[in-house]
Formats: C-alpha cells, structure tokens, sequence
C-alpha cells in the first residue's frame, strides 16, 4: 500500500522532528521564516518547504507583510492528535499512581530502617 504524502492529515505532518521543533517555537508567537530558520540553524528554503507543509494541514498560518512573511500556530488543527492522545492519559495516570505508592513505601521503609538504628548510627 502506498503511503500517503506528508501533507495528507496532521499526523503525517508533524511526524518530521524539524517540523516539531517549528510547532515548539510558534508555541511563543508569531515568527518570520528567516527568525525560524535561524532558530533551527536551517536554510531559508528548506524552512519554507517545511512551512508550506504545516499550512498545507491547517497548523499553521501566513500573514505576509512586504516581503516577509509571519507564521502563526494553529492549535485547534492539532486537535485530531489531542483525540488520539487523551485515551493513553488514563493508562498513563494509573503508572504515576503506582510510582506515587512505590515511592511512599521506599519512604516508608527508609523511616523504619533509622528508627531501628541509634543516634551513634549503631543498631539497636
């Protein structure tokens, strides 16, 4: 089965790690091609191909002013990613409740071991 081109759904979209780090850095506000590219060390005209991705999708936005142009993040795009995502929160929660318990009870443990041992650090 052949894959779907990167522009085809979000997903695809944002599995390329510099178009992440785009996404990271449009989280402050909107910047400039050249203030992105600079910020990533990449070339204007690879920055720009990653861009036009991210618009292509929704995730992002252009607003050109003279002959620069400003992207601005759209977080309700990465919706469908918040949907796939909010099932695992449950799975994920009930793993840091039982890191939680196993913690107090390394705790616990620790205050039951100096208890058993004398100011001199000798047991008892």
């Amino acid at each position: 089965m052949a894959r779907q081109p990167t522009t085809a759904d979000v997903f695809n979209a944002i599995a390329e790690p510099q178009r992440r780090a785009i996404l990271n850095l449009l989280r402050d506000g909107e910047l400039s091609v050249g203030d992105i590219a600079d910020a990533l060390d990449l070339k204007q005209p690879q920055t720009s191909k990653h861009l036009r991705v991210l618009s292509e999708v929704g995730v992002v936005s252009v607003r050109k002013d003279g002959r620069q142009r400003f992207y601005r993040l759209h977080g309700a795009a990465l919706k469908p990613i918040f949907d796939w995502v909010m099932p695992f929160e449950r799975l994920w929660q009930e793993r840091f409740d039982r890191l939680d318990d196993y913690l107090k009870s390394l705790q616990r443990e620790e205050l039951t071991d100096d208890q058993q041992t004398t100011d001199d650090g000798n047991p008892r």
